[in-house]
């Protein structure tokens, strides 16, 4: 049991369901002031790009590289989001999506920098880098009982599990704040909230930057666990798939892109048969939760009614106990 739970391939399509909640975080927050963006791949691909370009040929950290390209991504966020703040709707989307693909044609013809449609390889891989400082610590992954691929697979789970955990807390916390509920008001009325006095396009830009800043982490991530990058995994497919996690498990709180996230990741790698058609199913799962269910899979009243029933057993279980 423990040797099917540490299989590096079950382990790296665990890391990529926690990349991808990472991604579906970063378009929650977008969509938590109304805003539907469609940028977060081409965000995605500055923060890969940035960190693989700096750490392999300027021999930078790891984790200064993931930084750098998480603010790089932030700064051309803030750059974009000053002018296509000023639209809505689906005119917001159009525009980011252009800037998603602007970026990823940038990717393709600047050869001498990010080597064009070929892409990067040879990238440092921060679970090879984990398991060399683990042996040089003295740490052994034979003394655990694990083979090296296994260390390296395990501990890059480990890793990104901690950073979701930290940014879901992070962002439950902001939720409760007063920029959380600033983000809640603009998404219920625009107009309303701003003759209440609050800033709301501080508020907006600060949700779309930090949207950029989430997907270029998330990007400088996936740079550094696969090693290997390339215009095409930063395509309008993969702007699609992001906004589904949140279409799918619902954008109204942060549970549902991280539900969306995981389920749409790991089905097609438990169904291998449909995997080459997920693009397919993901148009008609659109479809079908924008006719019968557009809050999503996951919404606020569902989990209130899992509360009250969390109660009311509580409730129950007391009185039982008081008359016995």
């Amino acid at each position: 049991m423990l040797e099917s739970m540490i299989n590096p391939y079950y382990l790296q399509v665990a890391s990529f369901v926690l990349i991808n909640i990472i991604l579906g975080i970063s378009i929650y927050i977008t969509l938590a002031t109304g805003q539907i963006s469609l940028g977060n791949a081409g965000f995605m691909g500055i923060g890969a790009y940035t960190s693989a370009i700096v750490t392999l040929h300027y021999d930078v950290p790891i984790i200064v590289g993931i930084l750098l390209g998480s603010i790089v991504a932030g700064l051309i966020g803030l750059l974009v989001g000053l002018p296509t703040l000023r639209l809505q709707g689906v005119f917001l989307a159009i525009a980011t999506l252009g800037f998603g693909e602007v970026v990823r044609v940038l990717f393709i013809n600047w050869e001498s920098v990010t080597k064009g449609a070929i892409g990067i390889s040879g990238i440092p891989h921060v679970g090879r880098e984990m398991l060399t400082a683990a042996k040089d610590w003295g740490i052994e992954p034979a003394n655990l009982g694990l083979r090296n691929n296994q260390f390296v697979s395990l501990s890059v789970f480990l890793l990104l599990l901690v950073i979701v955990i930290i940014l879901l807390w992070f962002f439950i916390r902001q939720n409760n704040s007063r920029v959380g509920r600033a983000f809640a008001a603009i998404k219920m009325d625009e107009r309303a909230t701003e003759a209440m006095g609050v800033n709301i396009t501080y508020y907006k830009i600060l949700a779309f930057v930090q949207g950029a800043v989430i997907s270029g982490f998330a990007g400088a991530l996936f740079a550094h666990v696969t090693a290997y990058i390339s215009p095409a995994d930063f395509s309008y497919h993969r702007a699609v798939e992001i906004l589904i996690f949140a279409v799918f498990g619902g954008s109204e709180i942060i549970w549902g892109p991280v539900f969306g996230a995981a389920l749409l990741t790991s089905l097609p790698e438990i169904l291998r048969a449909i995997a080459d058609y997920r693009y397919m199913i993901y148009g008609a799962i659109l479809v079908a939760m924008m006719a019968f269910r557009p809050q999503g899979i996951l919404d606020p009243i569902w989990f209130r009614k899992i509360k009250l029933f969390g109660k009311r057993k509580t409730s129950v279980k007391r009185g039982a106990d008081h008359g016995a």
